[in-house]
């Protein structure tokens, strides 16, 4: 075998176990079995009239943040964990609280070719680290593929979907960072554990 075929191979492998994280990741995150129950509340705003956010496990049920983007859209930022791996993944809800359906702006995907390439994802959000003056950019897989909510286009009126980005991790010290991301007002969030 050639070097090159190992390191293809390699990288492969990489990119599989990352996607497969990711996918488990989801879905631990999604909703339980269809028992034929509806359940009390529903994380899906077509259900729910307003803005309230859903609790989730292990998270408390007032936002860390609420962004306004244009056209309605409602980023609610409910966790910012940070991970033993270096990480820190931001958790939340992105919410068309408009009377029409929306389509998500381009723009928040960023406008790095790499990115770009890979399709609508949340590629151009960033950490502002302002104590130790620095910006973190959203994570990439080996084959630059962002670590977020991808795959999205439009929201219907009163529609939500869960989203998450993960950065690389601020030095232990810094616990308040500013959450950025195109065509939303910014926000200052707690990073937890």
């Amino acid at each position: 075998m050639s070097i090159r075929f190992t390191t293809k191979a390699r990288r492969g492998m990489v990119a599989l176990t990352v996607a497969a994280g990711l996918a488990v990741g989801v879905a631990g995150c999604g909703g339980g079995g269809d028992d034929g129950k509806k359940p009390e509340s529903s994380a899906s705003a077509s259900h729910n009239s307003g803005s309230q956010p859903s609790a989730q496990q292990g998270q408390s049920d007032t936002p860390l943040a609420e962004l306004k983007g244009s056209e309605g859209l409602l980023l609610q930022i409910t966790s910012a964990q940070r991970d033993s791996g270096g990480f820190v993944t931001v958790s939340g809800t992105l919410k068309n609280d408009g009377a029409q359906r929306v389509t998500v702006p381009a723009a928040v995907r960023g406008n790095e070719t790499e990115i770009i390439r890979n399709g609508m994802s949340f590629g151009g959000a960033t950490l502002v680290d302002s104590q130790s003056k620095k910006r973190y950019y959203v994570l990439r897989d080996t084959e630059g593929r962002p670590l977020t909510t991808t795959g999205f286009t439009s929201l219907k009126a009163g529609e939500s979907m869960a989203v998450f980005m993960q950065f690389p991790a601020p030095p232990t010290s810094t616990t308040q960072v500013t959450f950025q991301l195109p065509t939303f007002a910014s926000a200052s969030i707690e990073i937890s554990g």
